[in-house]
């Protein structure tokens, strides 16, 4: 009986402790993606909503590249550890806008990741040119120390 106990006891724990050593993922903070784009995610209010700013490293104009606000929304239902999200960024230096959405993970190595797709809306003059107005892509952002 005592071998039993002991038994259940050690396969309750270990059935339970992966889920309590669980690094939740944070979308607050400092975010650098695989082109160098840089975001900064205020605090996630009761709703979800958060706002924010982001500085992108690539951009189709000639115009100067000026840091852009940004506002979003992460899905909050059951307080998930790791949460899909979107947001919204308007260009401050040119006439577009760009959508993203995508996931905080933790990966293997308890690093976060957030793993995203976007919709970037060009300005065009005319309708015909509209096949031309919608780019699509992925990033990956990593969390930015504070020392970065």
């Amino acid at each position: 009986m005592v071998q039993v106990t002991a038994f259940l006891l050690m396969l309750s724990l270990a059935l339970v402790t992966p889920g309590l050593s669980a690094r939740q993922c944070t979308l607050t903070g400092r975010w650098k993606n695989d082109l160098g784009s840089t975001m900064t995610i205020g605090a996630v209010n009761g709703k979800g909503e958060f706002t924010g700013s982001y500085h992108t490293a690539v951009t189709a104009t000639t115009n100067k590249i000026k840091v852009s606000p940004l506002q979003g929304s992460q899905h909050h239902t059951n307080q998930k550890s790791q949460p899909t999200f979107g947001f919204t960024v308007n260009w401050s230096f040119s006439d577009s806008v760009t959508v993203f959405t995508g996931q905080c993970f933790v990966d293997e190595n308890g690093k976060e990741v957030l793993k995203t797709m976007w919709l970037l809306r060009s300005q065009m003059d005319n309708i015909e040119d509209d096949w031309k107005a919608t780019m699509v892509g992925t990033n990956v952002f990593v969390r930015l120390q504070s020392q970065e």
